[in-house]
């Protein structure tokens, strides 16, 4: 039988809130699929890795920029600022900030092994 299935981020699955930021997630068919809503002034090192010491992100990303601009600076130095409509790959090893005063928007794609890896960070 075919099915149809609907889901909204307005009711996730799942939702973490931490300072400055909110990342919900849906499951559909498979895949895992998060939004990432970030205050201007949002840093992963500060908002996320704080509380845990960590000074970078050990989580691959893929996804798309919905809207704002962020930028990601990876571990070896290279600093990538992506904008609305970007479609991105972030390797492990990076930070992150928003970049201006207008929230930064991006949905992300993850197969059971990147959500796996991402909930242990």
């Amino acid at each position: 039988m075919l099915e149809v299935i609907l889901k909204r981020f307005e009711q996730p699955d799942e939702a973490r809130t931490f300072e400055k930021g909110r990342f919900e997630v849906v499951r559909l068919g498979g895949m895992t699929i998060g939004r990432a809503t970030y205050e201007p002034g949002w840093k992963w090192s500060v908002h996320v890795g704080g509380a845990t010491g960590a000074k970078s992100c050990h989580v691959e990303h893929v996804g798309i920029v919905v809207s704002g601009r962020a930028t990601a600076a990876m571990d070896d130095g290279r600093v990538i600022e992506m904008k609305a409509g970007d479609v991105f790959y972030i390797a492990p090893g990076h930070d992150s900030w928003v970049v201006g005063d207008e929230p930064y928007v991006s949905l992300h794609f993850l197969g059971a092994d990147m959500y796996a890896n991402a909930k242990k960070n």
